[in-house]
């Protein structure tokens, strides 16, 4: 049967993963352990990569993101996370008829329609009130289903977007040239829109970390590694399918976050 070109992708990239990164064998265990743990052959180009992007992060995004929660209301923030959010069930849906997941495809698409229409663009949530909890997938998860395994090859960190693996990296490159908002149309406003859906979605991000990252700085010895193993792990567990949902609280009903 002649593969799919996705196909091929996946076939490259687990290619790619082989080539730069030697699994040691069963009878080293805490080789095996320790290179799952860190899969970082990069690391000093990535270390000089995470203090520019720290740089940054203390002198823009955090000041951004504090300016974010301080002049918009939670209701407000919500909302527009919310809608963030809702705009990603459409690739959420085709990734996971991609991996085999017809079913919870079916669930993503009933999410997005619901909280299209009655939830005013996705500005409330109200899929969730029936059962239809947040899940969210991209092309990064779907190589890793295709390959077999959690392991995405070597870490990597990009510059501005922070962690990743050669996996990701592919799939990042997928998922941007799969936008419709990145082929729809031409003209200032077309771009105006999609400037300010980066943004939205870069400043609501980082709003939501603010106190996580703040931790992870302040009681890490070494908050590179600390940095890798959280998204490693994290990673791992949105593959498998074990993340919680994230669901966001628009309090139109005035009640707290569950």
């Amino acid at each position: 049967m002649r593969p799919t070109p996705l196909r091929l992708i996946a076939l490259l990239a687990a290619g790619l993963v082989a080539g730069c990164a030697t699994l040691p064998p069963e009878s080293e265990p805490e080789a095996r352990a320790e290179y799952f743990e860190r899969n970082d052959p990069l690391e000093p180009l990535n270390r000089v990569t995470y203090t520019v992007n720290d740089a940054l992060d203390v002198m823009l995004l955090r000041p951004a993101a504090e300016a974010y929660r301080l002049f918009l209301p939670q209701p407000v923030r919500t909302g527009v996370a919310n809608v963030i959010d809702n705009l990603l069930l459409p690739r959420t849906a085709a990734h996971q008829l991609l991996q085999g997941k017809p079913e919870m495809a079916g669930k993503a698409l009933a999410r997005f329609a619901v909280n299209s229409t009655v939830g005013l663009l996705g500005i409330f949530d109200f899929a969730s009130d029936i059962g239809l909890e947040p899940q969210f997938e991209d092309m990064g998860q779907t190589l890793a289903v295709w390959a077999g395994t959690t392991n995405g090859g070597p870490y990597i960190i990009l510059p501005v977007l922070g962690p990743s693996n050669l996996r990701d990296v592919v799939g990042r490159g997928v998922d941007y040239f799969a936008d419709p908002w990145n082929s729809i149309g031409q003209g200032d406003t077309v771009e105006a829109l999609r400037i300010s859906r980066t943004a939205a979605q870069v400043i609501d991000t980082r709003e939501q970390l603010i106190e996580p990252i703040d931790a992870l700085r302040r009681d890490s010895l070494d908050p590179y590694a600390a940095l890798r193993s959280v998204y490693q792990q994290q990673r791992a567990r949105d593959i498998l399918d074990q993340s919680p949902p994230r669901r966001r609280f628009f309090d139109w009903r005035f009640r707290p976050p569950e």
